[in-house]
């Protein structure tokens, strides 16, 4: 009996990221060597080279495409042939920031090419690479420590791939990194406080395994941007994160078995546009400060056990468009926050909750359970360590609604993310960003934006390798640098919300 589709595309997957594992762990006995030993199979007899830094690019290229590439459906590397590396597809070539008449490879760029192979040691060797996007590949196995010799780095994205193992150290040993992306991977472990006290502008780790709460430091990030959503991660929301109200503009930590209360230092965060803490076991009040969120357009604590009154000047804030609320246990709604939109222009969502006189409310049996009861988060765990790490029980959850069309439930990978990329003029490299955040489950029509791109394009690009901003959002005027206009914040529908979370544009 021959095997099933499905069994051959496991057993394919396992072979593929056991084969990773074995060149990697090779590799790591000839680290000091920058992994010269499997590069000396290149032969390089006969060509002529531009310098000898496309020379090493061509080698460490050749090395990645005969031995860690096992399939490329879409010859995205069929022309990665001869000398001329600045004309291979998805490579992209600047003069060197230490030496402006050299041209060296600056960028690579195989989104969506659907490769399937590792990230061999040798990629480590191209210390002149400011970007890195690989997303929505078949690359399985870890991340090699050979990268913390790209010291330029600027943006690195490997989302949508089947990369393993602990959240990868050698990502914090960049010091030109900006823009992190590990979205849809299946990193495990804890996130290592030291992630927060990076100058990084964009951190998207959703859609992992990752465990053991959020770090108490989270308030440290200079960040625009922090999704942490679809993990396990447990715990408590830290208090130290008013202490991001210069920068954050959107932060997404839906689906993270988080407990506790919200706490109120969130208040605080003026510039926030985007805040969703669905589908968690938050309990206590929404509070109060919140009403000093004058950015917040998209407020979403729906599927969570919160209780008391909804602050009236939560519904009162000047940009809200979209205020989820639904699966709690409120006792009180304001005029201002109706259960249900009704020609304000405003998605008010309140269903299920214990709100007398509003139709679809829970049954009176949930309104008098322990779960409805008031909770004082002076006297919660979180409020006495300042919030951060510590276990959480696996406490039950209210069921979320029906399906919607647009809304699916799936904490894992579905498909890829949306927008292909073919292949591309030269000299005019567009990097591709994130998608924005998930259609929320509770209500199918919740738009969130997407967050800015890195604070800063890469040092050294020309204006030619330079993404273009995005356009200009009304909302928040965009943040000012000495050296370079900066692109601002964008706003984005998410067109399949589960997909992904959080960002500019797609992948």
């Amino acid at each position: 009996m021959l095997p099933s589709p499905a069994r051959l595309l496991v057993l394919c997957v396992v072979v593929c990221c056991l084969l990773a594992l074995h060149h990697v762990y090779q590799a790591k006995a000839g680290d000091d060597s920058d992994g010269a030993s499997s590069s000396k199979a290149v032969d390089t007899r006969g060509m002529r080279f531009v310098n000898s830094r496309q020379k090493e690019a061509y080698i460490v290229l050749q090395t990645w495409k005969s031995t860690a590439i096992y399939s490329d459906p879409n010859n995205f590397t069929a022309n990665w042939v001869g000398p001329k590396v600045c004309d291979y597809t998805g490579v992209y070539c600047a003069p060197s920031p230490t030496n402006p008449s050299l041209t060296v490879v600056a960028g690579i760029d195989l989104n969506h090419a659907d490769i399937a192979g590792y990230l061999p040691p040798e990629l480590g060797q191209l210390s002149d690479l400011a970007l890195l996007h690989l997303n929505s590949n078949r690359f399985c196995g870890i991340l090699p420590t050979t990268f913390r010799r790209l010291k330029l780095l600027h943006e690195l994205d490997l989302s949508n791939n089947r990369l393993v193992g602990r959240f990868p150290k050698v990502v914090l040993s960049l010091p030109s990194l900006r823009y992190l992306d590990l979205r849809f991977n299946e990193f495990e472990g804890a996130i290592p406080p030291a992630l927060f006290d990076r100058p990084l502008d964009a951190i998207f780790l959703n859609s992992n395994r990752l465990r053991h709460g959020i770090p108490a430091n989270l308030g440290n990030s200079p960040a625009s941007v922090v999704v942490l959503a679809h993990n396990a991660l447990g715990g408590c929301i830290p208090s130290s994160i008013g202490r991001m109200a210069a920068t954050i503009n959107e932060i997404i930590l839906l689906d993270d078995n988080l407990t506790g209360c919200i706490p109120p230092e969130v208040g605080q965060l003026h510039n926030l546009t985007v805040f969703d803490v669905s589908f968690n076991h938050l309990r206590g009040p929404i509070p109060d400060t919140f009403s000093q969120m004058s950015s917040l357009e998209q407020l979403d604590v729906a599927h969570n056990q919160l209780t008391g009154a909804i602050p009236a000047g939560v519904c009162s804030l000047p940009k809200l468009e979209n205020f989820t609320y639904s699966y709690n246990y409120f006792t009180q709604v304001p005029p201002q926050c109706p259960a249900r939109s009704a020609g304000t222009g405003r998605m008010m969502d309140g269903q299920q909750n214990c709100i007398p006189g509003l139709p679809n409310q829970r049954s009176p049996s949930e309104c008098s359970s322990d779960a409805a009861r008031p909770f004082d988060c002076s006297k919660s765990k979180c409020s006495r360590e300042g919030g951060g790490r510590m276990p959480s029980p696996a406490l039950p959850m209210a069921p979320p609604p029906p399906q919607q069309s647009k809304g699916g439930t799936s904490r894992r990978r579905s498909n890829p993310p949306p927008s292909p990329v073919g292949n591309r003029p030269k000299n005019n490299i567009k990097p591709n960003y994130p998608p924005p955040p998930p259609v929320s489950r509770s209500s199918p029509s919740t738009r969130s934006h997407s967050p800015p791109p890195p604070s800063q394009t890469p040092p050294y690009l020309p204006p030619s390798l330079v993404p273009p901003p995005p356009p200009s959002s009304s909302l928040l005027p965009p943040p000012s640098y000495p050296s370079q206009p900066s692109a601002s914040t964008t706003k984005q529908a998410s067109a399949q919300p589960n997909i992904s979370t959080s960002g500019v544009l797609s992948p």
